[in-house]
């Protein structure tokens, strides 16, 4: 029985794709040009491809009836196996690299400058492995004919400890205020940005400082974007006689338009292949539908962003434009949350963008289940126009309606399933739902329905079973060897085979699950009292020689202990299995249904029918028949076409024909 827990699961395995994995189709005249073209497509080289042949090329006659080769080509797994650990060494190598970066190895250095009449100076200490600043280089450098005074101890410390970034007063010296530097402030016309151009000092005049170009920033009306880090750069480092910018305008941040953030693929060529445990490619599972439950979220909205406004140099406002909004793209089948934002599937199913609207599908039409679609899981109803494949599979929440026939598969459904073309399930094909199966024939399969199984000609060499009924109609309604159970009815004009060749055996009047644990518990304790008893005569054998010896070696005695403790726990088993099979027998007795079997024409010899446990073993043929029971045996009395069970309405929009 297909439930949404396997089938979430299966979606979740399904997603669990490699990312690396890319497949192409390619056409070309001849198999090598369409390795080649592959090897292009997918940037390796021809021997590391894998292929499949979808079409085999012919060169024709003369120029006619030619066919081009057409191959899904995809990269050996090994290959993208070590490509992916060469990436990741390299990533690994390349993330060393940045951390060894990170730990920046940088000198001390000191800055000594003349502000207005005074002497300062400025020492950055090293970062990582840096070398120092020398205290005495810095002292030396300090020193000068033109000071008039200097603090040499307060210059030796600063050059231990730092400034902290900041320029400190050590002295002064014979200033000249004529061979001061020069400073202009220019502002560009669209109060965008400002600059400076100072001219050096002359001898005995002094340096440009950081407050002196905030102030006449300032004065020139530049109030907003002074970059106070360019202007201490400039004083650490002076660039005369050129432009340097001091100032830029903050700019308007517009704010960003509305957007949908999906929650699935909406480009299906990005939907991979899966791989197996080995690695190698399935392209059973194409994974080509995306399946969704009711409540699932499939895509939010991001809401439009307001701009944020900046301004000029001079503080005059500019104007941020604000997001734009876009309508959220519901389609059918869809929901908002409460939240207005959020889309939800409505019903399980397919979910895709269609006609740019989310779209939830609850039936997926295919024309056949083949190499072009791989296996089917979806959540919803599957409609197949064409045949199901050998080796192919379907899974559905809800019904399936197949078309055509159906190879050695597997179909699970929760709702109903017909099969219009019938079954041939290669002893491997098995089709289960908890509800019914209509079909043209079945053969070599097994058919597990939860209510009834309807069959419009024959049943052959099968494992069926129903809950409810099994009904075979036609004119050559026949069930043909295998083994039926249904728990009221079993019905069909043929049973059994002209001759006995084929072993028939019918039961009904009993639950088919139940008679089926059963049959395992049964096979199970038959097991443990096997078990039970080469137990019992190895501890009888060893206590023996206990009594004999009075004791027994330490291995011997481990080993008894061992042999007792699981005779207790099989004893455990056995009796628990034991209350299950009085249960289900208990079960089996107390069933309201009696159950028949009808057969409109012949039940030939050898056929074996049971009702309610009670066997009747059909020793030669008999026409027009039922068996029924009554007070603990098996009847046969005249086939009365009027009781004849109707075959059920199909399911809603389909067809049993």
């Amino acid at each position: 029985m297909v439930t949404l827990e396997k089938l979430r699961a299966e979606m979740e395995k399904q997603l669990q794709f490699d990312k690396e994995l890319h497949t192409v189709d390619v056409i070309a005249d001849t198999l090598e040009e369409c390795l080649q073209d592959a090897s292009v497509q997918l940037e390796t080289k021809v021997k590391n491809l894998e292929y499949e042949v979808m079409q085999k090329g012919y060169g024709g006659i003369l120029g006619l009836m030619k066919k081009p080769w057409i191959i899904k080509v995809y990269e050996n797994p090994n290959i993208i196996k070590q490509k992916k650990k060469a990436k990741a060494a390299q990533e690994s190598s390349q993330q060393a690299e940045e951390e060894e970066i990170k730990v920046v190895n940088k000198d001390g250095v000191f800055y000594i400058r003349h502000f207005g009449a005074h002497l300062f100076v400025k020492v950055c200490l090293p970062e990582g492995e840096g070398t120092p600043v020398d205290p005495q280089d810095l002292l030396n450098s300090a020193r000068s004919p033109e000071n008039t005074a200097l603090d040499e101890d307060l210059v030796l410390k600063l050059g231990k400890e730092g400034t902290n970034g900041e320029y400190v007063e050590v002295g002064s010296y014979n200033h000249v205020a004529a061979g001061d530097a020069i400073m202009a402030v220019d502002v560009a016309k669209d109060e965008m940005q400002a600059t400076i151009t100072v001219s050096p000092p002359s001898s005995g005049g002094a340096d440009i400082s950081a407050e002196q170009i905030t102030n006449a920033l300032r004065t020139q009306g530049v109030v907003c974007g002074i970059d106070e880090e360019r202007i201490s750069a400039f004083v650490d480092d002076p660039s005369y006689n050129l432009p340097y910018v001091v100032a830029n305008a903050i700019q308007p941040e517009h704010g960003a338009d509305a957007r949908i953030e999906y929650k699935f693929e909406t480009d299906r060529t990005n939907l991979k292949l899966k791989e197996t445990a080995n690695g190698q490619v399935d392209f059973k599972e194409l994974n080509l539908i995306q399946n969704v439950v009711a409540g699932q979220p499939l895509a939010v909205k991001i809401l439009a962003q307001r701009g944020k406004g900046g301004k000029t140099i001079t503080g005059r406002y500019l104007e941020a434009r604000n997001g734009k909004d876009i309508p959220i793209p519901l389609g059918q089948n869809t929901v908002l949350d409460k939240d207005g934002r959020t889309v939800l599937a409505e019903k399980s199913g397919h979910v895709m963008l269609m006609a740019d609207k989310i779209t939830v599908e609850e039936v997926y039409e295919v024309p056949g289940v083949n190499i072009k679609t791989g296996n089917i899981t979806y959540m919803g109803t599957v409609v197949c126009r064409g045949n199901v494949d050998d080796g192919f599979n379907i899974k559905a929440s809800g019904n399936i309606e197949i078309y055509g026939s159906v190879g050695n598969c597997q179909i699970e459904a929760d709702g109903d399933i017909v099969i219009s073309q019938g079954v041939m399930g290669r002893d491997e094909g098995k089709i289960t739902t908890p509800k019914t199966i209509w079909a043209r024939f079945l053969q070599n399969v097994t058919v597990e329905a939860g209510e009834m199984i309807v069959v419009n000609d024959n049943i052959m060499n099968s494992e069926v079973s129903a809950m409810k009924k099994i009904l075979v109609k036609g004119k050559r309604a026949a069930i043909i060897g295998g083994h039926l159970f249904a728990t009221e009815e079993i019905t069909a004009k043929n049973i059994g085979s002209a001759g006995g060749g084929t072993e028939t055996i019918l039961e009904v009047g009993i639950d088919p699950k139940a008679k089926q644990r059963l049959s395992e518990l049964q096979e199970m304790q038959s097991t443990l009292v096997k078990q039970l008893e080469d137990i019992d005569l190895n501890i009888a054998t060893l206590e023996n020689q206990k009594k004999v010896r009075r004791s027994l070696p330490k291995e011997k005695e481990e080993n008894l202990n061992q042999l007792r403790n699981q005779r207790v726990e099989i004893v455990e088993q056995s009796d628990k299995m034991s209350e299950e099979i009085n249960e289900i027998q208990e079960r089996l007795r107390e069933l309201k249904v009696v159950g028949c079997v009808n057969a409109s024409g012949t039940v030939y010899a050898g056929t074996k029918i049971y009702v309610r446990d009670e066997k009747d073993e059909v020793k030669s043929d008999c026409k027009a028949v039922t068996f029924f029971y009554d007070q603990g045996f098996v009847k046969r009395g005249k086939y009365d076409a009027s009781q004849h069970t109707e075959e059920p309405e199909g399911p809603s929009g389909f067809t049993t024909n």
